[in-house]
């Protein structure tokens, strides 16, 4: 008798799993589905949006193992992000799973008007991962989507995985992600992000309109370098696309740009770069400059006075360095000449990160810094915060920079 009870208990569990996973096999199988790799996203007539999925074409089992992937982009435009993910979805006749989505695009012109819906659909959405990537594009979305041609990666998914791990050693951009986006946007304590994408001007080689608004690369100075955003770097390759600079948001529009000088400050306030090269002038030759390897030392330190209506702000952060740039007649073994260069290095960090908080705070009127997380334990009650109404507050802020550098030669041979 037990024996059969329980041969009767194991068909029935049978049953259970194989009416369970019956159906959803035969609608989500993975031939049934289309795997999107971006989300390109732009305005379009009559208040629609012109969206347009990324796809990767797997490369062939007997293909060699270096040829590359072939993308695939379907652009369609509806009234929103879901109706346009629909009719995708009848168009390619295989349901979208937007599982992979590593990277989501909107264009300057639809995040200068308020991005908010788009970003409440997509967080909604359990498939899409809160670690995508926001870009704002100085060019159309899917003209910048096109130009994407990795010449390191076979598989587009893997350049679209690792593209921002750049931002802990260079820190030219952020790691900007649609969870931290949307975080940002709800709460009352700082502002939202994004990276700055656009169209390498080197490798533009028409005059396309939709590759148009380069930007000014007139800055003919020692530090043309670092004054840079995405359009106006000089580097050449099969890639057109490149990613320089933050996209500062005040609420969900977008309100300005940073520079890759600028981007350095943010990410070194916020503790989001490792390390990071920078040229600061030499205190030793008139007139040039000295390239510096920057690693921070320990966190930054943030202090926020609320006492007055026009916030007082302290940060002091700690570097130690190793100087890159060297000639046959340098002389940069002295412990003495090392000091020289250190305070030489404090001055032009404090008076980069200088400018750089107050263009966030008077051009911007964006705490994208995140300073009202320190601001509020100011208050005892969350009304009470809530009143001084921060983000408003933060544009009439006062900043103190307080940089310590700790400089040592680059020389591996020590003079005798």
């Amino acid at each position: 008798m037990n024996k059969l009870v329980k041969n009767i208990f194991i068909f029935v569990v049978i049953l259970v799993f194989i009416s369970a996973f019956s159906s959803s096999y035969s609608s989500l199988n993975i031939d049934n589905l289309t795997y999107v790799l971006a989300i390109g996203i732009d305005s379009s007539s009559d208040n629609k949006l012109e969206v347009s999925f990324h796809f990767s074409n797997p490369i062939p089992a007997e293909s060699s193992a270096s040829e590359k992937s072939t993308p695939i982009i379907n652009t369609v435009v509806a009234s929103s992000l879901s109706n346009a993910i629909n009719l995708v979805n009848g168009y390619q006749g295989r349901q979208l799973n937007l599982s992979h989505c590593k990277v989501i695009i909107f264009s300057e012109e639809i995040a200068s008007k308020g991005i908010s819906d788009e970003i409440y659909t997509l967080i909604n959405d359990t498939q899409i991962r809160p670690s995508a990537n926001i870009i704002v594009s100085k060019c159309n979305a899917k003209y910048y989507m096109n130009q994407i041609q990795p010449e390191i990666e076979n598989l587009l998914s893997r350049y679209y995985e690792v593209f921002a791990d750049s931002s802990k050693y260079v820190g030219h951009m952020p790691n900007a992600t649609i969870g931290d986006f949307f975080n940002s946007l709800i709460c009352k304590t700082c502002e939202p992000y994004a990276i700055l994408g656009g169209i390498n001007k080197a490798n533009s080689k028409t005059n396309s309109s939709e590759a148009s608004d380069f930007g000014d690369n007139s800055n003919n100075n020692s530090q043309k370098d670092y004054n840079i955003k995405a359009n106006d770097s000089s580097v050449e390759g099969e890639n057109k696309v490149e990613n320089i600079g933050v996209a500062v948001f005040k609420g969900d529009k977008l309100v300005g740009e940073l520079n890759a000088l600028e981007t350095m400050a943010f990410l070194s306030i916020r503790n989001k770069v490792d390390r990071f090269l920078v040229s600061v002038p030499d205190p030793l030759n008139e007139n040039e400059y000295l390239d510096i390897y920057l690693t921070p030392k320990g966190s930054s330190s943030v202090s926020v006075d609320t006492s007055t209506n026009s916030p007082y702000v302290k940060v002091k952060c700690k570097f130690t360095a190793q100087i890159y740039s060297m000639s046959e007649n340098s002389k940069y073994l002295s412990s003495d000449i090392l000091e020289t260069i250190s305070n030489s290095c404090n001055t032009y960090l404090e008076s980069m990160f200088l400018d750089y908080l107050y263009k966030s705070s008077k051009d911007f009127k964006s705490d994208i810094n995140g300073f009202g997380n320190f601001a509020a334990k100011n208050f005892i009650t969350t009304s009470g915060f809530e009143q001084y109404n921060w983000l408003e507050t933060y544009k009439d802020s006062f900043f103190d920079v307080n940089i310590e550098t700790s400089v040592k030669s680059g020389m591996l041979i020590s003079e005798t």
